[in-house]
């Protein structure tokens, strides 16, 4: 009987621990969007003068704006295939008490700036603290990510997956684990990092992705995004 009775408390701690970190996880979520919301509004109230379009339709080189100080959220990250109200802020560094548990996203200060020629490089958790990449196994090659600073909207396709050791810091180098290749090759990349397998530090998981365009704030968000950023 009292075998029993401490299986079932046992279960029961179980299922509480689990309900409480989906359910903080949300409500951390739902902080990011309110942030991502606050963030965007500020860029559009100190938004430039219109820029028009080339003949093309496109807007030439992107602008690579300055590099941010730690946990200065400085962008906007927006991934439909997360969800169809994914918004998180990107802050400055990767302090896991400073950034990625405070901010949500956070920016290798050793990697370029988005647009910029070379490679952007990301973390964030993959489960707790709003679990901002929990669904990065689940992108798919050509699945768009947005990224939203006070310059732009920046938009890249998703290419592929790599699973790495946690000390294979080379996949953020400017050519990922090719330090003898130039970023001058002219690729515009973003990278994504998380842990693997969930809820251990193990090894990291990591989402490639290659920049396709960029706009001003004055075109407007894209379509696809439109509604997570709150019609801006």
């Amino acid at each position: 009987m009292l075998g029993e009775l401490l299986i079932t408390a046992g279960v029961l701690v179980l299922l509480f621990i689990g309900w409480q970190q989906w359910f903080n996880d949300l409500v951390v979520a739902g902080e990011h969007r309110d942030q991502a919301s606050s963030l965007s509004e500020r860029f559009e109230q100190s938004a430039g003068p219109a820029v028009e379009p080339d003949a093309d339709g496109s807007f030439g080189d992107p602008p690579v704006g300055e590099a941010p100080a730690e946990a200065e959220e400085f962008a906007n990250f927006y991934v439909p295939r997360f969800g169809a109200d994914y918004a998180v802020p990107i802050g400055g560094g990767t302090s896991t008490v400073r950034t990625l548990n405070s901010v949500g996203i956070g920016h290798y200060d050793d990697t370029q700036m988005p647009g910029e020629v070379g490679n952007f490089g990301l973390a964030a958790h993959r489960t707790t603290y709003g679990a901002p990449f929990n669904a990065i196994a689940d992108l798919r090659e050509g699945d768009k990510m947005y990224v939203q600073t006070r310059d732009g909207w920046y938009t890249y396709s998703f290419r592929n997956l790599q699973y790495v050791q946690a000390s294979q810091v080379s996949v953020l180098q400017p050519v990922p684990d090719a330090p003898d290749v130039s970023a001058a090759s002219g690729e515009r990349l973003i990278t994504l990092t998380s842990c693997n397998p969930m809820f251990t530090a193990q090894e990291r998981i990591v989402a490639y992705g290659v920049f396709d365009s960029w706009q001003p704030l004055s075109a407007g968000a894209p379509a696809e995004v439109a509604a997570a950023a709150g019609g801006n």
